[in-house]
């Protein structure tokens, strides 16, 4: 409570809350989903971007996967026969994960431009490297935090530390894992919406086209396919959880 106080306090407070004419542009923007643009036409295009959007985040989240999976077993140090081993690894693989995450991803496109200009590809990995390194972190306290008891019986039946992840951390923990990274794929969708800052389409591209020439209705439209989507991905991870404990 003192950190809210005192990080409220350090708000300088003495400009106008709301702007000029603000309140009058808000609320012609509320109007504007009643109703929102509904040509074919412009529908049309919506359903591209949307599409667009959604290829950028699976396959960036798929390259996220494939990093952070590995990077996360060897960050949860239970592939190791030795323990000094296996905690010198798990140091090294945090300090790896950190330094990937501690970048933000609309930093990572702007720093893949130059080096693959306004592609695909640096959508993609502006979107991995970020969410591989959130990735392996999770994967990492999640395998790491299973109960001990199965783990133990694998063991004194004289299981390797790869056999006892296999069958013993690796399946209790896969639940979890596999809602959180759906989750960050919501998260990847948002993300790769955002990359019209940088000059790549999508959605967010769309969006701001239309904010630039004040045709909210169109707006309106393309937020309304992001939250379809996200929708849809939910209800794939509920699926899919639902699946794995039944």
């Amino acid at each position: 409570m003192g950190v809210f106080f005192w990080s409220v306090s350090s708000v300088d407070w003495r400009g106008p809350l709301i702007h000029t004419g603000g309140s009058a542009a808000f609320l012609e923007f509320l109007k504007s989903l009643f109703p929102p643009e509904l040509s074919p036409e412009f529908l049309g295009l919506a359903l591209s971007a949307s599409w667009q959007t959604l290829a950028y985040a699976v396959a960036g989240i798929t390259l996220a996967v494939l990093v952070g999976f590995p990077m996360g077993v060897i960050a949860s140090g239970s592939v190791s026969a030795s323990p000094r081993t296996g905690f010198g690894l798990a140091v090294a693989a945090r300090f790896i994960l950190a330094a990937m995450r501690s970048i933000h991803e609309l930093v990572w496109a702007v720093l893949f431009v130059p080096a693959f200009g306004l592609s695909s590809l640096t959508v993609i990995l502006a979107l991995a490297l970020p969410y591989g390194g959130i990735l392996g972190r999770i994967y990492g306290e999640l395998l790491h935090q299973v109960p001990e008891e199965p783990l133990r019986a694998l063991r004194v039946s004289g299981a390797s530390p790869f056999r006892v992840l296999l069958y013993g951390r690796l399946p209790m923990a896969l639940p979890d894992m596999m809602g959180y990274t759906f989750y960050r794929l919501e998260c990847a969708i948002r993300s790769a919406a955002i990359m019209s800052f940088v000059g790549i389409r999508g959605l967010g591209y769309e969006i701001q086209l239309s904010l630039n020439d004040l045709l909210f209705d169109q707006v309106w439209t393309l937020l309304l396919f992001m939250v379809g989507i996200v929708v849809l991905v939910d209800l794939w991870s509920t699926r899919v959880r639902r699946s794995l404990v039944s």
